[in-house]
């Protein structure tokens, strides 16, 4: 039985297949998906190189055939974790279920009584936003761990450029 609707949330550092898959799944479990953008205002930095905007086209053009509907809502940091769960609630439409494997995440809502599932992750030692920058820099074949239109926004925007150079010393 379907619940309402739920919440995944991640930093999106770029949006990878491990995130697509991940999504597809509770996209199985949930009428609706909300997906929070972590540290929306956060860009330019070789640990963050995507605006918030950039990550919501890479989201949106990689969800084009989900099978339900979901919402790309930004999130900034408050560095006030006590705070942060009532901040993201307030940034949202209404969720019953969380979906994350940070800790953290899972620790904040499980405190707020709500609930918390842990999706398993797809082949997490090649699928995260480190592995793929790190490539990125390197020349290395990154393509391959994110969905074709993340590429093409990546391509569009100039984000291994971009990487390159706010990755340089002067």
């Amino acid at each position: 039985m379907k619940n309402k609707r739920g919440l995944y949330i991640g930093r999106f550092q770029p949006y990878h297949n491990g995130h697509q898959s991940v999504l597809e799944r509770i996209s199985r479990q949930v009428d609706e998906i909300i997906i929070g953008i972590g540290s929306a205002q956060l860009s330019h930095d070789v640990n963050n190189p995507f605006t918030a905007g950039e990550r919501v086209m890479m989201i949106t053009r990689s969800l084009e055939g989900l099978s339900c509907r979901y919402y790309v809502i930004p999130i900034e940091d408050l560095q006030r974790n006590a705070l942060w769960v009532a901040h993201v609630t307030s940034m949202a439409p209404p969720f019953q279920r969380v979906f994350s494997s940070n800790p953290l995440v899972m620790q904040l809502f499980s405190e707020c009584g709500i609930k918390v599932e842990s999706p398993d992750m797809y082949e997490r030692d090649s699928h995260s936003g480190t592995e793929i920058r790190k490539r990125m820099l390197s020349g290395g074949d990154w393509q391959k761990l994110v969905p074709h239109a993340v590429a093409d926004v990546i391509e569009e925007i100039g984000g291994v450029e971009r990487l390159c150079r706010i990755s340089g010393t002067d």
